[in-house]
């Protein structure tokens, strides 16, 4: 049965005390309330993953890398690898995010790579992809959907979704002043879902748990969240307050 997830991803934000007091601001709210099947992550720059890790100990707040190299090690100047990560008690990361697939050139092909080395390594995925707002404006977006997930992901054998989340990403409604609806989240999760179901088969499709990450807020997740093939949300900003984020815990 797959889980609702809401990811908080940090970005670039957060110093070594405000990530703690933010982590301990989420932890301290969410003590004693029942989940109910949910998964709650944060995901904090790497200079304070550590830190953070500590300070979520023995709660319900999971701690995720935002990115990770293709390599084992070697001459990479400023990368992290999986084994780096894993021997800070990370075991979830965050892989193909828009924003290093459009400032850091990465591509289907780099992400391939980083995808098999966190499963090698027995990290869990978060994986996000999505369209473009010229793509969605000239009716590409399934197309752009469907090709970042076979490129990237459809080499997998069954096996490997059990380590496999989504997210779902319209760049589109990331920061343009424009809004996708529930309704066309929906849409495209259920588009999703059934490109991997026609690959693997109905129950890998239904396993697999499919977060949007177009701009959800408290004022809109509850009805984003209610739609049946979107299980949670991969929040930027409104992961940055603690209030914010519990409410979305709440709302799912």
């Amino acid at each position: 049965m797959r889980k609702n997830i809401v990811a908080g991803n940090w970005k670039m934000n957060n110093n070594l005390s405000e990530s703690k007091a933010l982590v301990k601001g989420i932890k301290k709210a969410i003590k004693g309330k029942e989940l109910k099947n949910t998964r709650v992550i944060v995901s904090p720059t790497y200079v304070n993953l550590r830190a953070v890790v500590k300070k979520a100990k023995k709660s319900a707040v999971e701690v995720a890398a935002q990115n990770m190299h293709q390599a084992d090690s070697g001459a990479f100047t400023g990368e992290i690898s999986a084994d780096m990560l894993k021997s800070i008690g990370i075991k979830t990361v965050i892989l193909g995010h828009s924003e290093r697939r459009e400032y850091f050139c990465e591509t289907d092909e780099i992400l391939t790579k980083k995808v098999d080395q966190a499963l090698k390594n027995k990290l869990e995925i978060i994986f996000c992809f999505g369209e473009k707002l010229e793509e969605r404006k000239n009716d590409k977006h399934f197309e752009i959907v469907e090709s970042q997930l076979k490129n990237a992901l459809f080499h997998l054998d069954a096996k490997a979704w059990k380590n496999i989340i989504l997210a779902y990403e319209p760049v589109w409604a990331i920061g343009t002043g424009e809004t996708a609806s529930p309704e066309q989240a929906q849409e495209m999760h259920a588009f999703i879902r059934k490109i991997i179901s026609e690959k693997y088969d109905a129950k890998v499709a239904e396993n697999v748990s499919i977060l949007y990450g177009g701009s959800v807020k408290p004022a809109n997740a509850k009805e984003i969240f209610s739609k049946e093939d979107v299980d949670g949300g991969l929040i930027g900003g409104a992961s940055l307050k603690a209030d914010d984020f519990v409410a979305l815990i709440d709302a799912i």
